[in-house]
């Protein structure tokens, strides 16, 4: 029973820090005009609202495809994951993003850290994910640093720096 307790602990620390990095994202783009989220301020041409759109596909494969071995349908009939713009309406794009955490959420919710994976990510980087709890330190990082790619995409769009909940 204590093992138990203290992986529902863990369970609880990992999703609070990948909620407050995700709850960050958000805010930090708050008050962004449909124009400047679909402004590309870097060469490689990603848009805060296609980084956006890249969380939300990264939410989805890592917790779904690769954690439960089975992924919801998008939204989006055709459109490139991998491709980090979006002309979607920014509702949408927010929506799937928010829908896409809380359905990691519940895997979360249900799935012991220590539960092996269901289905596969590649071939190289299988033995470097080995359960759930993986994912979840993954995607506190991955969306962390997207955080700074959004703060410095903000700042050179408006000014404005130190943004997010705190």
């Amino acid at each position: 029973m204590e093992s138990r307790n203290r992986t529902t602990a863990e369970a609880v620390a990992l999703r609070h820090f990948l909620d407050a990095q995700r709850a960050s994202a958000v805010a930090i783009l708050e008050g962004l005009s449909d124009d400047q989220l679909r402004t590309s301020i870097l060469p490689s041409g990603w848009t805060p609202l296609g980084l956006i759109k890249h969380l939300g596909y990264a939410e989805r494969h890592w917790f779904q495809r690769v954690a439960t071995g089975s992924v919801a349908e998008v939204p989006w009939l055709n459109d490139d994951e991998r491709q980090l713009t979006s002309t979607h309406p920014i509702a949408e794009v927010f929506d799937f993003y928010l829908d896409q955490c809380e359905q990691s959420n519940a895997v979360l919710a249900t799935t012991p850290l220590d539960a092996k994976l269901v289905g596969r990510y590649s071939d190289t980087l299988d033995d470097e994910f080995a359960d759930l709890r993986h994912i979840a330190l993954h995607m506190i990082e991955e969306t962390a640093r997207h955080l700074g790619h959004l703060d410095a995409a903000r700042e050179c769009l408006d000014g404005r720096t130190g943004l997010g909940p705190r």
